[in-house]
């Protein structure tokens, strides 16, 4: 089943990108200094009520104003459909309890029903089975992707938390016990158990697995919940020789979850689209005709969304030390509200 959630917009053919190619340059970044929750020496203890509780007032701080600036964005911008098709689904999970907690959904990746169902489906690909490394969203829905990874023996690749303490974290179950496995599959249990990473890191990555809000089966391109991090998760990947355009890049939805109306003119350059969809009854292989991104696009990144992450801020000065010249800044930008969260 496919739902059209914006009336009135159709298909074209989807223009192929020619940008400037971004330039790959390995950099190395030092630790970003902050509360390291991700390195705990053999006489420290792990307090994850204080890295939980930091983690939540930091959350707090982000997603003031959250539903009714959107409300706004959407009423007085005409070109804000992305946020039109976004708003309606999660309104569509939550009036008809496809949804599952946390809730509400709004401002989510949405935890939906059958989430484990469409993990195991994910689960049955040859490019799981055969992955060795595989890099996971850190959302509520792909927790049991998380839990296959690292109960499979591979290495769970995992970006911390809006990438704000720092960049990713690499998990392997080797270096866990079998009781502890679920626990490292949470925000928790990542810094807990997992070893944080720079852009130096050499590794590959064999599978991709994102969280959508929003994806059409017949395109792959795909709507997440709007801040970008996903796009800037990938050309991050892009710049460290991680991935290139063969890697497979997966996401697991609710069958409402498709769409057949998102506009690929519109689509910007930067966005990712997806190869593989898996639902909780079905695979869908898209055959995208939508290009990957090459990198990080300079001249597409607001300074707002640079001042709120320190590894871009950090990336784009040494790259300007590097090459001599100064890299673009794209326009300006109100970022988006953040989930609303309920404390007990």
């Amino acid at each position: 089943m496919m739902m059209r959630l914006s009336p009135g917009i159709r298909f074209q053919s989807h223009p192929f990108f020619n940008p400037h190619k971004p330039t790959s340059l390995h950099v190395q970044i030092e630790p970003l200094k902050r509360r390291n929750f991700s390195k705990i020496s053999d006489d420290d203890a792990f307090d994850a009520a204080a890295y939980e509780s930091e983690r939540l007032s930091l959350d707090a701080v982000a997603m003031e104003n959250m539903a009714e600036t959107a409300k706004k964005e959407i009423e007085s911008d005409p070109k804000a459909w992305k946020w039109i098709i976004r708003k309606k689904m999660w309104d569509l999970m939550e009036a008809r309890n496809y949804a599952m907690s946390p809730r509400p959904v709004h401002h989510r990746i949405p935890n939906f029903v059958g989430a484990a169902d469409a993990a195991a489906k994910l689960a049955e690909l040859d490019a799981f089975r055969m992955a060795g490394v595989v890099k996971v969203n850190p959302d509520s829905p792909q927790k049991q992707i998380r839990f296959l990874t690292l109960s499979g023996e591979k290495k769970l690749l995992t970006p911390q938390p809006r990438l704000r303490t720092g960049f990713f974290s690499v998990l392997e179950s080797d270096f866990l016990k079998p009781e502890t496995i679920r626990e490292a599959c949470t925000s928790v249990g990542v810094a807990k158990y997992g070893r944080a990473i720079g852009l130096d890191e050499k590794i590959k990555v064999d599978l991709i697995v994102l969280g959508s809000v929003a994806v059409n089966p017949q395109t792959g391109a795909r709507l997440g919940k709007g801040e970008g991090f996903a796009e800037l998760e990938y050309g991050m990947l892009r710049y460290m020789g991680a991935i290139d355009d063969s890697t497979p890049v997966v996401t697991t939805v609710h069958e409402c979850q498709l769409v057949d109306d998102i506009p690929l003119e519109k689509l910007a350059i930067h966005d990712v689209p997806v190869d593989i969809i898996c639902t909780p009854t079905r695979v869908i292989f898209t055959n995208t005709p939508i290009p990957k991104p090459q990198g990080i696009y300079w001249d597409k990144l607001s300074p707002e969304k640079l001042r709120q992450i320190r590894i871009l801020r950090e990336l784009k000065r040494r790259l300007e030390k590097e090459s001599g010249c100064k890299l673009p800044t794209g326009p300006s930008e109100k970022l988006p509200p953040t989930a609303e969260r309920k404390r007990r």
